[in-house]
């Protein structure tokens, strides 16, 4: 368009004359300067399944959220968090009708049991075996979340929790219908 006698142009570094420039990018200076929120693994969280559980055992005895917490080895604020967020009640999934997830996912303590097992040098049917367990799934455990150090594989119990959270709380993609 003309504006003025004044055409635009393709040549040089502009080819726009700053009295038409209307577009602004919508973001603020300031807003440009930062960096956005990046995602950290961090440490593996506090609490864990078992925890949770044994935290609203107690809460259904009546106990405060504090001594509850204590009882379920986590801290007074950590209690306190957890049932201000739940809003005093216990969340549907620790439910005794919720779906139990010890058929399909290791628990924490089995992977406890792997780790102890595996420093003391047993093999992996004889750990299958004393979970009751198919050696395939304690083998694809010990395979996934060991690290290699010196040689050798290190696993350890907390680690793949954490992995295994991690994995089961990210987006999975939808199938369709």
């Amino acid at each position: 368009t003309r504006i003025a006698g004044r055409k635009a142009d393709s040549t040089g570094r502009r080819n726009t004359p700053f009295q038409e420039v209307y577009m602004t990018t919508g973001r603020r200076k300031s807003e440009r300067s930062t960096r956005g929120k990046l995602c950290s693994p961090g440490r593996p969280p506090v609490w864990q399944r078992e925890n949770l559980c044994r935290f609203w055992r107690s809460v259904a005895l009546g106990h405060s959220s504090e001594v509850a917490a204590v009882e379920a080895g986590v801290s007074g604020p950590v209690g306190i968090r957890w049932f201000r967020s739940s809003g005093g009640m216990p969340p549907t999934h620790l439910a005794p009708s919720a779906m139990s997830l010890t058929n399909r996912n290791l628990t924490f303590s089995e992977r406890e049991e792997i780790a102890l097992e595996c420093a003391r040098g047993t093999g992996i049917r004889a750990i299958a075996r004393k979970l009751s367990r198919s050696p395939s799934t304690v083998s694809r455990e010990i395979r996934r979340n060991s690290a290699t150090r010196g040689g050798d594989f290190d696993y350890r119990a907390i680690t793949a929790q954490w992995h295994a959270d991690r994995a089961a709380r990210r987006a999975k993609g939808t199938l369709p219908a």
